[in-house]
């Protein structure tokens, strides 16, 4: 121990913080973007002043490939193993 602070424990902590904390969440954004299909936006209607915006038609989502479908399922499997890593970590006495 140097000092007050275990500085190794530490860095191990923020690590491990930046991992669960930020990549998990941002695996499951992942996932959902993959799911959303394609990344083209649709041009926005010119809006009238004071008038509604009409539409001409219903609206039209594609189906993503079955490669990003894989890719998402891959993404949501992993965020529930992680999550499920983690409760029985817990339920388990929180120690290794």
């Amino acid at each position: 121990m140097n000092g007050l602070i275990e500085w190794s424990a530490l860095g191990q902590v923020v690590v491990a913080g930046l991992l669960i904390g930020a990549g998990i969440p941002a695996l499951f954004a992942l996932g959902l973007r993959l799911v959303a299909g394609t990344s083209e936006t649709p041009e926005a209607p010119e809006r009238s002043s004071g008038t509604p915006r009409e539409t001409k038609g219903p609206v039209v989502i594609a189906r993503p490939s079955p490669a990003r479908l894989v890719g998402a399922l891959l993404c949501f499997g992993t965020v529930v193993g992680a999550v499920g890593a983690g409760l029985v970590f817990l339920a388990a006495g929180g120690h290794s």
